[in-house]
């Protein structure tokens, strides 16, 4: 095979004033030509090889030796510090190719949340040598702390007490990923007061107070390795603390918020993989009539896939917003995400049907990823989190906030429109703020202009005021919650976080800028919109027929000449 040389991309701002975005789509350019065709047998990272990798349980070893050459560690280190991160979402545009191949891969190279505690209280040194480590090319692994409604990966943990000149560290923690082969731990602890955060290095440690010990075999996330850690009153020097004592909570909710949305993003990249291959296997080779007629169930997936993707990208752009009103926004929109493409996965079954199970075809793949997706999202742990977010502030926001906001600045739902750098340091408490429910109200008040005569768009803004009325509704239910927890604030939680995400849909579709003339028209965010509807049980009107049939034809076009069935649209390069 005939491949381009592994080159380091240059840290820092790129040169001439070149927008961040395309500086970012260059590196994943070089990625697609470095990781080759990954339907070509010969080629050592296509999909064949990595499958076989999971098989075995094992890395994909020539494939992450690739990706350390290529500098891709650059890409969670902030450029202040000598790397190429400043916005969430360019790190996963810079990275789409790797997650569009093999999810793990991807989550392994892409450290953010595992490095965000250094980021957001590290000191000086703790800040350099991390990013010395990422820059080499080394690994970086989070040791989590206990999380409520824990599952295999979050449960147990080690704790911590004073001692003279630093801590001493006790305890153990089943199923870290990466443990054996990191070159530091983040360690979430338990102390007094409360929770804390310790930057170690293995090396450093002494030998006989750690023990690093082979972890059982998972059924999803199968290439990256599992351990278990093993502490025995292991004594910690006073510098290796991250921030204060007790800041563990708070870091560790932002580190659940940068993994969350980086999961979501990841997610919808490897799920455009499967829909792709799904729609190259089913269009090629037949006429339009033939596919308008057989495969209609496909046109839903992929609206559900474009609709994934504008929450996915909302959500990691809320990151550089006002620190205090994101948590809400990207802890609703992930979970909406993951949920949604856990159900379309499922759902790829009846169009795929049961045979031509071979390496790399849409059926192995798909399997691939619905063994993934619970361990990479945290299955019903990471949703729990998500409602310990919302729950709590449903009652502020009906009381204080619905109806009453403004609306998030444009720039938020135009991919290439610039935004500030994502600030690591920790947010303050939330303010009560709610921008999307906001964005909501305003895209209803627009679209409450348009021509009765003017089809799609008529019932789009049908909808939009459906999911107004929705919101009112809400609000009268979450205004008369009790002081005390109630259960139905979870079911409430659940629904406000639909409309967050028929919030993202709407900006997303008004933010186009007419380059892509599918994603300009409305037939897509109508049949999007109408899923969500029909998830929250609220009465609106039915996508009109043409609409999906513009949908479906659009994914044919892309099926047939294998182009991204996400948002960008464009064709991979290899």
């Amino acid at each position: 095979m005939n491949r381009p040389p592994v080159t380091t991309p240059r840290p820092g701002r790129p040169e001439g004033g070149a927008p961040l975005l395309a500086a970012a789509q260059q590196r994943a350019a070089r990625l697609e030509a470095l990781l080759g065709d990954p339907r070509d047998p010969a080629n050592p990272h296509s999909s064949a090889a990595l499958a076989a990798a999971d098989t075995r349980g094992a890395p994909p070893e020539p494939t992450e030796a690739l990706l350390g050459e290529a500098g891709v560690g650059a890409e969670c280190v902030p450029v202040a510090a000598g790397g190429l991160f400043t916005r969430a979402d360019l790190l996963l545009a810079a990275l789409r190719p790797v997650f569009r191949r093999d999810l793990a891969l991807g989550l392994g190279a892409a450290p953010l949340a595992a490095a965000a505690p250094v980021w957001a209280v590290g000191d000086a040194r703790q800040r350099r040598r991390t990013a010395q480590l990422l820059l080499n090319g080394g690994r970086l692994a989070v040791v989590t702390g206990e999380l409520a409604h824990a599952n295999a990966l979050t449960r147990g943990g080690p704790s911590a007490h004073r001692a003279r000149d630093g801590w001493i560290l006790h305890g153990r923690k089943d199923l870290v990923r990466d443990a054996h082969r990191a070159g530091a731990w983040v360690v979430h602890a338990r102390t007094a007061p409360g929770r804390s955060v310790f930057l170690l290095e293995p090396g450093l440690l002494p030998a006989d107070a750690v023990r690093t010990l082979p972890g059982a075999p998972a059924s999803g996330l199968r290439g990256t390795p599992l351990s278990a850690l093993e502490f025995t009153h292991c004594p910690l020097p006073a510098d290796t603390l991250l921030g204060r004592p007790g800041q563990g909570t708070a870091l560790a909710l932002r580190t659940f918020q940068l993994d969350r949305c980086l999961v979501a993003g990841a997610a919808v990249a490897a799920a455009e993989t499967v829909l792709r291959l799904a729609a190259h296997t089913v269009f090629a080779g037949r006429d339009t009539r033939t596919v308008r007629r057989r495969h209609t169930a496909l046109a839903p997936l992929f609206a559900d896939l474009l609709a994934c993707d504008s929450m996915a990208t909302v959500a990691l752009r809320a990151l550089s917003l006002p620190a205090g009103r994101t948590p809400l926004t990207t802890a609703a929109l992930s979970q909406v995400v993951l949920d949604v493409l856990r159900e379309n996965l499922e759902d790829l079954i009846g169009v795929l049907g049961t045979h031509g199970h071979t390496p790399g075809s849409a059926h192995a793949v798909r399997d691939k990823l619905a063994r993934d997706l619970p361990h990479a999202s945290l299955g019903h742990t990471g949703t729990a989190a998500c409602h310990a977010v919302i729950v709590p502030q449903l009652r502020g926001l009906a009381a204080h906030s619905w109806f009453r906001g403004a609306a998030p600045p444009p720039a938020l739902f135009r991919t290439g429109a610039d935004l500030p750098e994502l600030k690591h340091r920790l947010p303050p408490a939330a303010d009560g703020g709610d921008l999307l429910s906001a964005a909501l109200l305003s895209s209803a008040e627009r679209l409450a202009h348009v021509p009765r005569a003017d089809g799609a768009r008529t019932v789009l803004a049908a909808l939009a005021r459906a999911f107004t009325g929705e919101l009112h509704e809400l609000r009268r239910r979450c205004t008369a919650l009790p002081d005390a927890f109630d259960p139905a604030a979870v079911v409430l939680s659940d629904r406000f976080a639909l409309l967050q995400g028929a919030a993202a849909v709407l900006g997303v579709w008004e933010g186009q800028d007419g380059t892509d003339a599918f994603l300009a028209e409305p037939a897509w965010a109508v049949l999007a919109l109408s899923r969500l509807a029909r998830r929250l049980g609220i009465t609106a009107p039915a996508p009109p027929e043409d609409c999906v049939t513009q949908v479906l034809d659009e994914l044919a076009r892309r099926g047939r000449s294998d182009r991204d069935c996400a948002l960008d649209g464009g064709a991979p390069t290899y």
